[in-house]
């Protein structure tokens, strides 16, 4: 959006005082073309000044009068504005000024009431600064073409068009003098016009960086050749008019000039060289990958040589980018850190594209030498990069130019299993580097705000949509990744997260980093769940507590769902279920994997259960999922069988067995069911849930499988919510039976290691677990030990089956 789009949805008395020099009228007829002129670079009264002046007035006056004839204004605006054309004939770069003033006044405005300026407006007004910049060092170019042949040729006639560019004295050493200071003001605006192109060539290199963590990218470097080559052009007429004017100048001023010219020049061709298609950043071994790179300044230096130069790609490591970083001979070496096969590709022009570049098409890097590592930096820490290289004459004098362009920072593994590592060190380089750094050094701590931007950008770019992540998604990120259960977005915006926390440090009773987890989600969301994110359809970014909070109060069959806090890549779905006593429950459904949802979608498993029936909060699960459910085939199919379709179903368990009278009536029950919330014990992922031993005779046991999902009765515990349990997954009916002392201490964390492997319980078990439970009847707070281990078929928050004892009369 343009800055005057801005300015037209603004209230106009919040304008008013703006347009105090110039009919507010008028303004509204000139639209966006005002902001598209270099009012703001036109701030000199010389006579390059004075004739943009007039020029941009005639198209001032020409812009308003079209845009009244098509608008249909009266007779009045048309008077008014050959009134404005009369008043600034006499002075032009009072408009200026004017028009200067208006748009510092409408820009003021807009970041008041948007905080910020529009992209584009930036943009805008860097094209407008170079141009102005090349026509006014050309415009000098040629006073001191002017200056010289009058000065050479010593002709009466040469003063007439002399005096109308420039103010010279009548003497001839004073023209002399002029000739010297306007050469050097020539070549101070070619060092500052070249300065703009090298910062817009390290705008680009910097945007194709972020390109890399999804950053919208324009990718075309044409433009910024089309600069280089203005630049050069200029660069020769201003070594010819040097070189010309040596009978007028100092020998000492002379040299001068052409030094920093060449130097100008020597700038410009080693910064033209640049990689236009970078190398895969996380690189695996013994795998072809693809670069390109672009010179410039090739079509106007190569010409088309007999014998094209070759580029050469080898490896570097990060002590190896530094050093060439540094100032050093020409003729210095760089000795390759990596077999690159394949990495010789000449460099050529093509006409019809324009350019001059060498494609590498099969590269491949047979090994790696790995090189000494920092502290306790892993393998996937490891930063490097692909050198091109050339070299080639340039000129009648065969000047010897080398041309070098590292890569951007790339990580080279040789097995999959550290690709999501690497990955994350990728992420963070290409999101935190500054353009002018030291490689490849990048910051160990950054804002949380700017760490939400890249997980923003990542996610939409890694997904393929256009809705992006929610402040309360952010919130339950940053409570993730800094542990700290704050529900206030404001405490995490002034704190920082370093890189040891997004991907070092394992998450609290977690086996996986931050990273790992966000990874997880990125590629289930991919794979399987895109178009329901973008239809807002997933919550996804919410702990299990919210949910509570939010469901609680729900009727029965409200659901949402969400990514799992447990498990890498898996969603679940909470919804609202109605107790024995008539209460509200919440209960999370086993999570699914891409797998799981490779073999029936989200749509269609949604569907199959009848318990769920309103998306959160009131939205019907049919209305907000028909869109995603395969259409079910009826009838034969056209080979006459009759179609077979996987179903999804969640079980509830049958009560309990009543007590049989044979049994001691003091018998704890065990019951395996949903896992309170992680604030109430121990959270642990799917990768740490031990396996149970299959029991000699389990078919006794009562137990109900149905597609690996389970639910149980949920049952009310008898202690305080607020007291942590011994372990999440293991309910234990009737607490009366245990020793409140035999347990461990309130608060104490339990690592399923420090339990022994599950075995069958003996007959000794058995009577010591009976004569406890008779001689501690009062009752108490959970604090023994469960005899029984997690089970591998549940996970976290996933009903269960009740598992009883008394079962199995072999015991």
């Amino acid at each position: 959006m343009s800055l005057w789009g801005l300015i037209s949805k603004m209230p106009p008395e919040k304008l008013q005082r703006i347009y105090i020099d110039f009919p507010q009228h008028l303004r509204h007829l000139l639209g966006d073309w005002l902001e598209n002129q270099p009012w703001e670079f036109l701030v000199s009264s010389d006579a390059f000044c004075c004739n943009m002046a007039s020029v941009l007035l005639s198209a001032t006056v020409q812009r308003l009068q079209t845009t009244a004839g098509e608008q249909g204004e009266g007779s009045n605006v048309l008077q008014h504005i050959s009134t404005l054309e009369n008043i600034y004939q006499r002075d032009p770069l009072k408009l200026v000024a004017t028009f200067r003033q208006i748009l510092h006044g409408e820009k003021k405005a807009v970041l008041e009431q948007f905080h910020h300026l529009p992209m584009p407006f930036h943009w805008k007004q860097e094209e407008l600064k170079f141009n102005t910049t090349l026509q006014r060092l050309q415009h000098r170019v040629g006073e001191t073409r002017l200056l010289r042949e009058a000065l050479q040729q010593g002709a009466e006639g040469g003063n007439a068009p002399l005096h109308s560019l420039i103010e010279t004295p009548a003497n001839g050493i004073g023209q002399r003098e002029t000739l010297a200071a306007l050469l050097q003001e020539c070549v101070a605006e070619l060092e500052a016009a070249q300065a703009l192109v090298l910062k817009r060539i390290q705008i680009w290199k910097r945007q194709q960086q972020l390109a890399g963590n999804g950053a919208p990218f324009e990718e075309s470097l044409a433009p910024i050749q089309e600069r280089c080559e203005s630049l050069v052009d200029v660069y020769s007429q201003l070594q010819q008019e040097v070189g010309a004017a040596g009978g007028e100048l100092e020998p000492k001023t002379q040299a001068s000039l052409m030094s920093r010219l060449d130097e100008v020049l020597r700038t410009l061709v080693t910064s033209s060289f640049l990689v236009e298609k970078q190398p895969p950043q996380v690189l695996k071994t013994q795998t072809k990958f693809q670069a390109g790179v672009w010179f410039l300044l090739g079509l106007r230096f190569l010409g088309a040589p007999a014998k094209p130069p070759l580029v050469r790609a080898d490896m570097v490591t990060e002590k190896q980018a530094r050093e060439l970083s540094m100032p050093q001979g020409p003729n210095t070496g760089v000795e390759s850190s990596g077999e690159i096969i394949n990495n010789l590709v000449p460099l050529e022009n093509s006409i019809p594209g324009n350019c001059c570049s060498a494609v590498f098409k099969n590269l491949l890097l047979k090994k790696i030498k790995r090189c000494e590592r920092k502290g306790t930096e892993s393998v996937t820490e490891e930063k490097c990069a692909v050198l091109f290289s050339t070299s080639f004459t340039l000129g009648p004098n065969k000047l010897p130019i080398q041309l070098q362009a590292l890569s951007l920072p790339l990580v080279v593994i040789v097995h999959g299993n550290q690709d999501n590592n690497a990955k994350a060190t990728i992420l963070w380089d290409n999101a935190f580097s500054e353009m002018e750094r030291v490689p490849f050094v990048v910051a160990e701590r950054v804002p949380w705000e700017k760490m939400c931007e890249t997980l923003n950008l990542k996610f939409m770019a890694e997904v393929g949509t256009n809705r992006g992540l929610l402040p309360e998604h952010f919130l339950f990120l940053a409570q993730k990744i800094f542990t700290d259960n704050s529900l206030s977005i404001e405490a995490f915006q002034h704190r920082s997260v370093s890189w040891s926390q997004f991907n070092k440090e394992i998450l609290q009773g977690r086996g996986f980093t931050f990273w790992q987890w966000f990874d997880g989600v990125l590629d289930l969301t991919k794979r399987c769940l895109r178009s329901y994110w973008s239809d807002r359809l997933i919550i996804g970014f919410i702990s299990k507590q919210y949910v509570t909070s939010l469901l609680l109060n729900e009727p029965d069959g409200t659901f949402l769902l969400r990514f799992s806090d447990s498990e890498i890549g898996g969603i679940t779905i909470a919804h609202v279920i109605r107790g024995q006593d008539g209460s509200s429950q919440i209960e999370n459904i086993q999570p699914f994997s891409a797998k799981d949802l490779s073999i029936r979608s989200l749509g269609d498993r949604i569907r199959d259960l009848a318990q769920l029936k309103n998306l959160y909060p009131k939205k019907p699960k049919d209305e907000a999922f028909r869109s995603h459910y395969k259409p079910e085939q009826m009838g034969k199919d056209g080979r006459g069988y009759v179609p077979a379709t996987i179903k999804m179903t969640v079980e509830r368990d049958q009560p309990l067995p009543t007590l049989e009278p044979q049994m001691p009536t003091m018998v704890p029950t065990y019951d395996i069911r949903m896992a309170p919330d992680s604030s109430m014990g121990m959270q642990r992922g799917s990768d740490m849930v031990p396996h149970l031993p299959i029991l000699p005779s389990l078919s006794q046991m009562n137990m109900s499988f149905d597609q690996g999902l389970m639910p149980c009765q949920p049952r009310e515990h008898t202690a305080p919510p607020s007291e942590p349990l011994i372990s999440t997954d293991v309910t234990m009916v009737d607490d009366t039976c245990l020793n409140p002392q035999a347990g461990f201490p309130q608060g104490t964390w339990v690592d399923e290691n420090m339990f022994p492997p599950l075995l069958p319980p003996t007959e000794q078990d058995l009577t010591k677990l009976l004569r406890e439970g008779q001689r501690e009847s009062g009752g108490g707070p959970l604090g023994t030990p469960p005899l029984l281990q997690p089970s591998p078929y549940e996970q976290s928050g996933i009903p269960m089956p009740h598992l009883d004892l008394r079962a199995n009369p072999s015991w």
